[in-house]
């Protein structure tokens, strides 16, 4: 039986093989390449009116069309009534849309800090805007989670969080992050983007193995030689950057200096190794996501493990830092790091 979450990673990677008509895939390329050009890759930017797009809303489309029609109505019953009113909205629709377009211009934006979290979940990326004036209403989206809304006091700092949907482990780093405002009236809309530069790291889903992994890990496999319950200390050997605190002998340091490692028997026991190589014969995805469940199942117990994965090791430690960077591993092993898009690139 195949499991529920390799079924969405195969439909999902063949929704993205679908091939466009040629003639819409060659002018989505150019689109692309135009907009690449003009805004580059930065995790920080501010907006001006090159990068600035504005366009009648439905609202507005309906309002200028109305504007028109009571304009050839004024002209052809010669009214002034009319005249008057239909320059007022005019105006009135002129002046919102230079207000709708400064509400942008001059905008700082800045991705602080990308997020973390698990494939198929919404990873957070902290944003912070600033701008010389008050601008109230504006809009950040990626794809189709939902927008963060943001009111930017004047020349204050205004933080927040948007959310950037993930459908896979590795590296995310969203396309473009549109920025808009709609304000005062909703007729226009302006809007630009942001490409930002740092990814973020989707970690495997996790999936709880349905047998233990096969193998015996060395620590385990010495269980039988270890010294009684009595004896403390196994070995002692000099301190090696990974080692991890809890087993150097602080009392020998504090005496003389000397930093070396125990080997402790006691109520911890010796490490644990989370070993990549302990499920055979099983798709490579589906060991990350066993293995991810494993490293959370160890934290949540408080045990010391230790990670191997082809071509990394992570010494065994315990807490939240030791977790997160095995959970990194897990989501960026295999995979390369997005680097900028060559100029002429799509």
């Amino acid at each position: 039986m195949i499991p529920y979450n390799r079924i969405n990673h195969v439909m999902a990677r063949r929704a993205r093989e679908v091939p466009l008509h040629p003639i819409k895939h060659k002018a989505r390329q150019h689109w692309r390449r135009w907009l690449n050009r003009r805004i580059a890759r930065t995790d920080s930017r501010r907006l001006d009116r090159k990068t600035i797009f504005i366009l009648p809303t439905g609202a507005g489309a309906v309002f200028a069309l109305l504007l028109l029609v009571m304009l050839i109505t004024g002209i052809n019953y010669q009214n002034s009534l009319i005249y008057l009113l239909t320059f007022l909205l005019g105006a009135l629709f002129v002046a919102a849309m230079h207000q709708t377009h400064n509400n942008l211009s001059g905008l700082e934006l800045a991705f602080l800090k990308p997020g973390d979290g698990f494939a198929g979940d919404p990873i957070p990326f902290r944003v912070r805007l600033q701008a010389d004036h008050e601008a109230p209403a504006i809009v950040l989206f990626s794809g189709q989670t939902p927008g963060l809304t943001l009111s930017v006091p004047r020349e204050e700092l205004t933080d927040g969080t948007l959310l950037v949907t993930s459908r896979e482990r590795g590296y995310l780093l969203p396309e473009r992050v549109r920025v808009e405002t709609r304000f005062p009236f909703g007729l226009l809309k302006a809007w630009s983007w942001l490409r930002p530069a740092t990814p973020a790291v989707v970690f495997p889903r996790p999936l709880t193995p349905p047998h233990p992994a096969e193998g015996v890990s060395a620590a385990d496999a010495s269980e039988g030689t270890r010294p009684g319950q009595g004896q403390d200390q196994v070995e002692l050997r000099p301190w090696r950057e990974g080692d991890i605190s809890a087993r150097v002998d602080w009392k020998r340091f504090s005496r003389n200096g000397d930093m070396v490692v125990a080997d402790w028997q006691g109520e911890q026991g010796s490490p644990r190794w989370l070993d990549y190589d302990g499920f055979p014969g099983i798709d490579q995805e589906l060991r990350l996501s066993y293995l991810t469940a494993l490293v959370l199942e160890r934290d949540r117990a408080g045990d010391i493990f230790g990670l191997r994965l082809p071509g990394a090791v992570i010494a065994p430690d315990q807490g939240a830092g030791h977790r997160q960077q095995c959970l990194r591993a897990l989501g960026t092993w295999g995979r390369t790091p997005p680097d900028e898009e060559p100029p002429h690139g799509c």
